[in-house]
């Protein structure tokens, strides 16, 4: 690294990506000769295990630059880990993320670059459009966003792409995270770091087909909402409470009636739907017990994802050293 520069650290995660290698590698290479008087970079390709020939488009790049690196995973072991593993080997004093199939637009990373050093330490490129995006994927996408907002316990910013820019000091505390379940840019909004805002129209996949198909996107979604919301874990509670209340009321009111008053307005409750409120009654009282229990299970869930307890952002003291003798 030349002295009195910055370095950057550029990471892509790849999955059968062999045919974009080299253009994404161009691309980076393009892109930094703006930068290159300020700031030196390092590339990191994580190799998440492709079944194509990435591994071998990888290695002959860092052969003739010591500025690429390659990390080859012994399995596949899926994007969000593969991102995870590339902010591990980092070393730079701010990391960038950008997807392998060249749909992030890499002519926007001097813009990434000067709101970080403008004092963002976090910095998202939102998509403002898709090109050639599904309308199903579009729909999902929203109300997944929609969901989460709703439900989630962090507010995770719409259309925000896992193109991203973080400081060290959000690396190091990202660092910290240990879940294996993870959704990247939900656990860097989880930090609560001041964000910057970079928005952008994705372009079309150059080639080869995406890594996530409908499945995966699922699971995602599912991982997500178990990891940032505990309402999954209690909504059997809150609808066995609706249930005991609403089977109360409508018991007091069969007992008032028949029994008590006589039937005065007909209703003529049978045996058979008299046992159906008690059952009724005792399926909410059911219910309501295994809400307790998961909020037991709530305390086990946040201790052993073990998160940080608590993230400084800045540290300052006037005080030095002291003697106290």
């Amino acid at each position: 690294m030349a002295k009195g520069k910055k370095l950057i650290s550029v990471i892509i995660p790849v999955y059968n990506e062999e045919k974009n290698i080299l253009l994404i590698y161009n691309e980076i290479k393009k892109v930094w000769e703006n930068l290159a008087e300020n700031y030196d970079y390092e590339l990191i390709f994580v190799n998440d295990c492709s079944q194509d020939k990435s591994g071998e488009e990888i290695e002959k790049i860092a052969e003739g630059d010591k500025q690429v690196k390659h990390l080859e995973f012994s399995r596949n072991f899926g994007k969000e880990i593969a991102t995870s593993a590339g902010l591990h080997h980092a070393l730079g004093e701010a990391a960038i993320m950008i997807d392998a199939d060249l749909q992030h637009p890499s002519e926007f990373i001097p813009e990434f670059v000067e709101k970080w050093e403008n004092g963002a330490p976090v910095v998202v490129g939102i998509r403002e459009k898709n090109k050639g995006e599904e309308l199903f994927k579009r729909i999902g996408s929203a109300l997944f966003y929609r969901i989460m907002n709703l439900i989630g316990e962090t507010q995770i910013i719409p259309n925000a792409t896992d193109f991203r820019l973080l400081d060290r000091k959000v690396i190091e505390e990202f660092k910290k995270f240990t879940e294996r379940n993870r959704i990247t840019r939900a656990l860097v909004d989880w930090l609560g770091f001041e964000i910057a805002r970079v928005y952008f129209r994705a372009n079309e996949r150059k080639s080869g087909k995406a890594g996530y198909n409908y499945l995966k996107l699922i699971k995602l979604a599912l991982s997500s909402f178990v990891s940032h919301s505990l309402f999954p874990l209690k909504l059997a509670g809150y609808l066995g409470i609706f249930i005991t209340v609403f089977s109360t009321f409508l018991g007091l009111f069969v007992i008032i009636e028949q029994i008590i008053l006589k039937d005065p307005l007909g209703v003529r409750f049978s045996g058979t739907a008299m046992l159906a409120v008690m059952i009724l009654f005792l399926v909410g009282v059911m219910l309501s017990s295994l809400g307790l229990i998961a909020l037991y299970i709530a305390h086990i869930h946040d201790e052993v994802i073990n998160r940080p307890m608590y993230v400084i952002k800045n540290q300052k003291s006037k005080i030095k050293n002291q003697n106290y003798d």
